[in-house]
């Protein structure tokens, strides 16, 4: 029997916003260090407005901004079906490469207040099944380890 920490597990997220600005006035952001290349997922909202960025290796660390294409033939936008009573989370509509320099690192579903997330590794197929209906509404995001941050929302 599965734990439910095994990936993919839900977390709960109140008041999930996705999209905004630079800094971590919202949550669910995902930031980069420069230095050491560390990813970092902010998962609440700082008080602290427009001074609140997170540091690492002395230095602010960088957005990343959620991309939505990349017009080469589509290898890093999420694709979702429906798989039965789950859905399915395909990153392009080309698979992309899972290789050791260039890879996906997580594929998550945000379903309201609740995000679903799997973590990858090179070798492993660029998809993932989490237990949610596919519906209208359902954000899909992956991170490639190059390419950075991507996202789509089921119409």
């Amino acid at each position: 029997m599965k734990k439910r920490t095994d990936p993919p597990f839900g977390i709960a997220r109140p008041n999930l916003q996705i999209r905004g600005g630079n800094t971590m006035k919202e949550p669910n952001t995902i930031w980069k260090c420069a230095e050491c290349g560390i990813v970092f997922e902010a998962l609440q909202p700082c008080e602290k407005g427009d001074d609140c960025i997170p540091v690492c290796c002395g230095r602010g660390m960088t957005r990343m901004i959620e991309n939505h294409s990349d017009g080469a033939g589509e290898k890093h936008v999420p694709v979702a079906e429906a798989y039965g009573d789950h859905i399915k989370v395909t990153v392009g509509a080309v698979a992309h490469p899972m290789l050791e320099a260039h890879y996906i690192q997580w594929i998550e579903v945000v379903d309201g207040d609740i995000v679903y997330r799997k973590y990858l590794k090179p070798g492993d197929a660029p998809e993932a099944v989490f237990p949610v209906k596919y519906r209208s509404g359902l954000i899909l995001r992956e991170y490639c380890n190059l390419h950075g941050l991507w996202a789509f929302t089921i119409p």
